[in-house]
């Protein structure tokens, strides 16, 4: 039978059909369902208790589904929420109270009841009320079942998760052996701003941003680690156990907080969780353990859920957030900083017009048009797909560089390069509609990332977009400098063999372990100038022989070798006019 949009199951039908005379009197149902199964307060109201009797005497109803992005985004089956509390009660097996604020339908709750008898307080909180009301009849169904089995004092609240007293909660439990679980939402305060969803906390920068940080990205927090941080607060003083399900950025910044934060937690496990096969989403996420009232640690041990085959360790290190403690204590030499700029390559926003391909002499732009241009601004132009190889000096498509640097005039095109400006022009509207404000009130067909150093013959680049720390060495094609898009980093060179050698000692066993060291795979950009400017070429070529070296680089003399080392003894304002 449905009733308050869930379904209850036939030994529970059978229990209030049995104690039909007893609803018309909610107080008297209240105090019975408390004696069968520890819930307190089961029905509000009269008219909850008075609506169940009518729905059993109509024995009908129709159950709808809410936005699931609004309520707790993605239930967590009731196979997993064993599981995690399965392993969480191998870490310890004497708790006294479970929370869980942001119940959901109480597969958490329901698995913690099963799994021990020692519980003497349970609490959740759910803002969906067809939700409270399946918890409610599920603890129910379960102790309708099992007689017997000693009950805890069960509070199921219809609440909002960011409205509830958890400092009170946390100060009359704070005598109990506590364990915090859940499975929060997975998403963004914007997104569930995008729905008009009520369940956000109040606006606040609970992070403590500065005022720009908090007007962009870095405003947009992460609902799980709001709800996770005001966990932690209240309850670090607990002798106990927080387990989350949530995503994998959070936990990273939890732990990169707790620098900061200085939590009552240690041992934390991050155990990666296949979303996907969960709950039939593609995110990254994991089940978050960390022990509470303990001497503050900032570390966590990465594990597979499923297998507990170890991955990693990461977190604070040697003063520094990294992703492999191991791998970093080894190669944590060359963390400092490039005596090279890491650029990025052109941007334009206009890839229809501006990227084309060239075929029998003539070109053909990303609408199927064909034009014939002038050779002189016309570039090759590598992605970050096409940074695949060690060294390459080919390309698939060509672009037009239009500037030598930043806010430089473009009216010599028309004057110098009249087939150019013609087909510029043809595909003004193009540029006209570009977006973003780097353009305004800059001259016709203005690009950016561009200046002297996009110029230099030689290139050592990176994908920005990709996991892989591989960088290729990219020569010039018939002595013309070939371009990166904006996705891809880059230092540059003159001469061939300065070019070379930074390109091995990059692609050396150190500075790749190093890379991988400090960074997440799983975050948007990985590989960013951040961190490719903490590469110490120095350091690098200190710990890299010559003869390895020679053995690597045709032809590379000592000579040409003790000039690089000369060159990343200079200043980095004397590099930024060499390159």
């Amino acid at each position: 039978m449905i009733c308050f949009e869930t379904h209850i199951t036939n030994s529970t039908l059978e229990f209030f059909q049995k104690n039909l005379k007893t609803l018309v009197d909610y107080t008297k149902i209240n105090s019975l369902v408390t004696k069968v199964s520890g819930i307190k307060t089961f029905f509000a109201s009269q008219e909850q208790a008075t609506e169940l009797l009518e729905k059993i005497k109509e024995h009908n109803s129709i159950v709808s589904e809410p936005h699931r992005r609004e309520y707790g985004d993605f239930q967590t089956n009731e196979n997993l929420a064993s599981q995690v509390v399965e392993y969480t009660f191998l870490k310890r097996n004497d708790f006294e109270f479970v929370l869980e604020p942001t119940c959901g339908k109480g597969n958490f709750i329901l698995a913690s009841i099963k799994q021990s008898n020692s519980l003497k307080k349970i609490v959740g909180v759910e803002i969906y009320q067809p939700y409270v009301w399946e918890t409610k009849f599920k603890i129910l169904d379960y102790y309708l079942l099992n007689k017997g089995f000693s009950k805890p004092e069960i509070d199921i609240i219809h609440g909002n998760a960011f409205e509830f007293d958890y400092e009170q909660l946390a100060k009359s439990t704070s005598h109990l052996k506590t364990l915090v679980i859940g499975n929060p939402p997975w998403v963004t305060n914007s997104e569930l701003g995008s729905i008009d969803s009520k369940n956000l906390p109040q606006k606040s920068n609970f992070k403590k941003h500065s005022g720009f940080e908090a007007i962009t990205g870095k405003g947009n927090f992460d609902i799980g680690e709001y709800i996770s941080l005001i966990m932690l607060k209240c309850f670090e003083n607990h002798n106990g156990t927080f387990a989350f399900l949530i995503k994998n950025s959070v936990v990273k910044n939890l732990i990169q907080d707790q620098k900061r934060n200085n939590f009552k937690i240690s041992q934390s496990e991050k155990l990666n969780i296949d979303s996907k096969k969960e709950f039939n989403v593609s995110v990254n996420a994991c089940l978050f353990l960390t022990h509470l009232n303990t001497e503050p640690d900032f570390i966590c041990k990465e594990l597979d859920f499923y297998s507990r085959d170890y991955i990693t360790t990461f977190g604070w290190y040697k003063n520094k957030f990294v992703y492999s403690v191991k791998d970093y204590d080894i190669s944590s030499i060359v963390d400092g900083k490039s005596i090279f700029t890491w650029r990025s390559g052109v941007k334009h926003d206009c890839s229809k017009v501006m990227e084309f391909e060239r075929v029998n002499g003539h070109y053909i732009n990303g609408l199927g048009e064909e034009f014939n241009l002038e050779k002189k601004l016309v570039f090759g132009l590598l992605k970050s797909s096409d940074l695949k190889a060690d060294k390459t000096n080919t390309f698939r498509k060509l672009t037009i560089i239009t500037q030598k640097k930043i806010g430089q005039e473009t009216k010599y095109i028309k004057e110098d390069l009249p087939l150019t400006y013609e087909y510029l022009s043809s595909q003004k509207k193009f540029f006209d509609k570009r977006k973003s404000s780097i353009y305004k009130d800059k001259p016709d067909f203005s690009i950016f990332g561009i200046g002297d150093y996009s110029f230099a013959k030689y290139k050592i680049a990176i994908s920005g977009l990709y996991k892989s720390t591989h960088f290729t060495l990219v020569s010039p094609e018939d002595s013309k400098t070939i371009m990166l898009d904006d996705t891809c980093y880059f230092i540059g060179f003159d001469k061939i063999k300065m070019a070379q050698i930074a390109h091995l000692l990059v692609n050396s066993d150190l500075v790749q372990k190093f890379l991988k060291s400090i960074i997440f795979s799983d975050s948007k950009r990985s590989i960013n100038k951040d961190t490719l400017m903490r590469i110490d070429f120095e350091k690098a070529y200190e710990n890299y022989e010559f003869q390895n070296a020679k053995d690597k680089i045709t032809d590379l003399k000592i000579k040409q070798w003790e000039e690089f080392g000369e060159i990343i003894k200079e200043s980095v304002n004397d590099q930024m006019t060499l390159f």
